[in-house]
């Protein structure tokens, strides 16, 4: 079960989405997760960076679970090892969020067919800051 939204789909979620949780967001400069962040920034979004590890990253409050936010997240933008997907989006369904948005080489159909259970809109497999960059 490949999740594969076609790019007009993708191009509205991230039209009406406006904040996104990025769970895994690393602290140093030079990780992927550390560069969509910033990018996601630049581009307008409200990024809250999830790492428990961290209290702060790129001048945001850093969260240690998407549960501790206090705000409306409309996209998790994940980057974590696939085994573990499924306790994000657990939280993700929890507080409410309307996308599930797994990166580059995380798959978990598991966790999709979770997520899209409970109404969310799954992306798999796919790097939010190349999907937004090739529309906008």
């Amino acid at each position: 079960m490949q999740k594969i939204v076609d790019m007009n789909a993708i191009k509205k979620i991230l039209e009406k989405s406006k904040v996104i949780a990025l769970v895994g967001f690393s602290p140093k400069e030079n990780r992927p997760s550390n560069l969509v962040g910033r990018y996601l920034m630049d581009a307008g979004y409200t990024v809250i960076p999830v790492n428990p590890g961290q209290t702060e990253i790129a001048g945001r409050k850093c969260y240690a679970s998407l549960t501790e936010i206090p705000e409306k997240v409309d996209i998790v933008d994940i980057f974590r090892k696939p085994e573990d997907v499924v306790p994000i989006v657990e939280e993700a369904i929890a507080i409410g969020a309307g996308v599930i948005w797994m990166q580059l080489d995380v798959v978990n159909e598991q966790a999709a067919a979770l997520a899209e259970a409970a109404g969310l809109t799954v992306i798999m497999d796919r790097c939010i800051k190349i999907d937004h960059s090739n529309l906008f």
